[in-house]
């Protein structure tokens, strides 16, 4: 299930962040606060246990979050988009996963992978700003899942239909959250319009 984030300061943000002129580390602010809706409304769905409270003049009723929170960015550029998620549950685990697309069959390599073992029982959310083929993210989430995980959850701030569509076949059970839905992929495999390669204007690496 996909949902596309309709948010006016999400238009805002995505704006500046497609604007081949914004420097690097008004991209990376950017990039955060863009995150930080995604997140917000990711996290909606998360189930809550009720408990008890004392307030300073009674007992009452109150919640906390039911399943514990993990965070798994693929790396590099996933990694743009943790602080949105750990704002609010700063509790949360963070693991790591390491993919690259290879440049010439833009299928993708694991190099890396670090992974809490809490991922069994949690919400775990998977975070790279863009879902260009969905080959990584597929990856990604196949590797989650031989980790044990069960309720996982990608998050990107830009697809395109071509890995919306992967997504769909591989991992019916995952639900997309995404700012944009773009037009297509180019024929080096780059969302258009997009915003060009996140993890370089992330860490001024252009």
């Amino acid at each position: 299930m996909l949902t596309v984030v309709d948010h006016p300061l999400l238009k805002r943000d995505l704006t500046i962040l497609r604007d081949r002129a914004t420097p690097h580390g008004v991209f990376r602010e950017k990039m955060n606060d863009a995150a930080s809706i995604l997140a917000y409304e990711a996290l909606r769905k998360v189930p809550l246990a009720v408990h008890e409270i004392e307030t300073p003049l009674e007992t009452t009723s109150g919640y906390r979050l039911a399943q514990e929170i993990v965070v798994v960015p693929v790396l590099r550029a996933g990694l743009g988009l943790v602080d949105g998620f750990v704002r609010f549950v700063p509790e949360a685990r963070v693991g790591h996963l390491g993919m690259y697309r290879d440049e010439q069959t833009h299928k993708p390599v694991d190099y890396y992978s670090n992974i809490p073992a809490q991922v069994k029982d949690a919400r775990v959310f998977v975070v790279d700003p863009m879902l260009a083929t969905g080959g990584s993210a597929a990856g990604a989430l196949s590797h989650l899942k031989s980790r044990g995980a069960t309720d996982l959850v990608f998050v990107c701030l830009v697809a395109a239909p071509e890995g919306v569509r992967r997504l769909a076949e591989y991992h019916p059970d995952v639900p997309v959250y995404t700012a944009v839905l773009d037009r297509e992929l180019d024929d080096n495999a780059y969302i258009r319009p997009g915003l060009g390669d996140a993890g370089d204007r992330i860490f001024g690496t252009t």
